[in-house]
């Protein structure tokens, strides 16, 4: 799904893999945990001027990775980059537990980012590990010969609640923060794209910010929740059905495991092949 997303990606940008110098990968359900999913990726476009890692924030990864390309790029470091955000949640859900298993979803997108003048804004990123315990998975217990008993992994669990009460407040409140930085009014945004969690969740953002709910694109009933995918696939659609015109502003916010949370504002410039 990584490889495609990318490879979708690049084609409507216009870009080669091989211009390619960086490759993220936001995933918290990898296929493997060496190698990283980014260098599968980089390997199977052929993307060979690239260097390729993967970040691990959940349902801020997206967010929370262009954050980092953006310092990149600030720095001079990389000049075009493709970010993807990808998981296969079905792997790690408990298939007779349905409070979680109907919520969660398998889905990839992608974005290349080049460097310009002017394009992310501004952003605001957050964590409270002391609430971690909201959403968790364990990994694969300790197995050495002084730990001889192997025990199973364990399944996705959450608070519901814990993880709503969480999220309807902070990231009103992290939306404000972001446009605040900038002096920028929020009737000037065109789409909040907000992680795809749950529909009640994003109603409620847009009522706290005072904001029509016809700003807040939903795709979540087609697809479900797919973590770090949810922002890229809903950003990849607009861009698709041609719902995002040069030099609209953006506003991504994603929100979960970690608890992270994090927003971006962004100057539309989408130059397509």
């Amino acid at each position: 799904m990584s490889t495609e997303a990318g490879r979708r990606a690049l084609e409507s940008a216009g870009v080669k893999a091989e211009e390619l110098d960086l490759i993220i990968v936001a995933t918290c359900t990898p296929d493997t945990l060496v190698p990283n999913t980014a260098c599968l990726v980089q390997s199977e476009l052929g993307a060979v001027n690239a260097v390729a890692f993967d970040i691990s924030a959940a349902c801020s990864g997206f967010v929370f990775a262009l954050n980092l390309v953006d310092a990149y790029m600030q720095a001079g470091v990389h000049k075009t980059a493709l970010i993807i955000g990808a998981e296969t949640l079905s792997r790690i859900v408990d298939w007779s537990d349905r409070s979680t298993c109907v919520l969660f979803a398998d889905g990839a997108g992608a974005a290349v980012v080049r460097a310009a003048e002017r394009g992310v804004i501004a952003s605001t990123q957050g964590s409270d590990g002391t609430r971690g315990g909201a959403i968790y998975v364990k990994n694969r217990e300790n197995y050495n010969p002084f730990v001889p008993e192997q025990k199973p992994m364990d399944y996705l669990y959450m608070d519901g609640g814990e993880v709503f009460k969480f999220a309807v407040k902070k990231v009103p409140e992290t939306i404000n923060t972001l446009l605040k930085k900038e002096n920028t009014d929020a009737e000037d945004i065109k789409y909040f794209i907000l992680h795809q969690a749950n529909v009640r969740i994003i109603e409620s953002v847009a009522k706290r910010l005072g904001i029509d709910m016809n700003r807040f694109p939903v795709n979540l009933s087609r697809y479900g929740n797919t973590s770090s995918a949810s922002i890229p696939i809903l950003l990849d659609e607009l861009n698709r059905e041609n719902k995002l015109q040069n030099e609209d502003l953006l506003v991504f916010a994603g929100f979960g495991a970690g608890l992270n949370w994090g927003s971006i504002l962004v100057k539309w410039n989408c130059r397509k092949s």
